[in-house]
């Protein structure tokens, strides 16, 4: 997400303190950090936050973590976590890369992909969110059954994501070619993206997958 540079971004998110700068240093400890044993579900690339805080503000008995790696467009989700208190989430600047460096052997309950960078190009592969490499890394960190909800409008990269996860051993709880006009719409909450392409008529696409044990 391309957004105009704050000169005091960086400052903000390291006088924060539901801002994680060396997400390292609280690899085994996040349950700790949020003072329960709720379970804990990670947003990679949460943008400017509307999709998780909202998901935070709904469900108060689950930690939620909101990783991003530019500190502007953190600066954004921060803005509403300061306005609204939100206990229940707190964000990381980083990348998936190193997820394994941030977060202990399962535990993570649940993860989401929203509107990932799709990387269209054969030679980027690699870069992509449901490349076999990240899913390796998300059976790590993931407790119990193992469960990832992806959203995308970019159909390439949907369907290369269902057959990644499939090869993978994921099976899907839900899917849909068509999310704002199906049944699981109802309970479906928007990124700011997301509400972007609708706007442009695009088609939102949606999967949960899951690895059971």
């Amino acid at each position: 997400m391309r957004v105009r540079n704050r000169a005091d971004a960086r400052k903000r998110l390291e006088n924060s303190p539901v801002v994680f700068l060396q997400p390292k240093d609280n690899k085994g400890k996040w349950r700790e950090i949020f003072g329960n044993n709720n379970p804990i579900h990670l947003e990679i690339g949460s943008g400017k936050g509307k999709f998780i805080h909202t998901l935070a503000e709904k469900n108060p008995n689950i930690n939620f973590i909101a990783m991003e790696a530019q500190p502007t467009v953190l600066t954004f989700l921060l803005d509403k976590v300061e306005e609204t208190h939100r206990e229940n989430l707190k964000l990381i600047s980083g990348n998936a890369e190193d997820l394994l460096e941030y977060f202990a052997d399962e535990e993570v309950d649940q993860l989401y992909l929203n509107f990932s960078d799709p990387w269209p190009k054969t030679r980027h592969e690699k870069r992509r969110l449901t490349y076999h490499t990240f899913l390796s890394r998300y059976e790590v960190i993931l407790n119990g059954d193992k469960k990832i909800v992806q959203k995308t409008d970019n159909q390439g990269l949907f369907e290369y994501s269902l057959m990644s996860y499939a090869k993978y051993g994921y099976i899907f709880n839900k899917l849909s070619l068509d999310l704002t006009n199906s049944a699981y719409e109802e309970d479906n909450i928007h990124t700011e993206y997301e509400d972007k392409f609708i706007k442009k008529g695009n088609r939102i696409y949606m999967v949960e997958a899951i690895k059971v044990k």
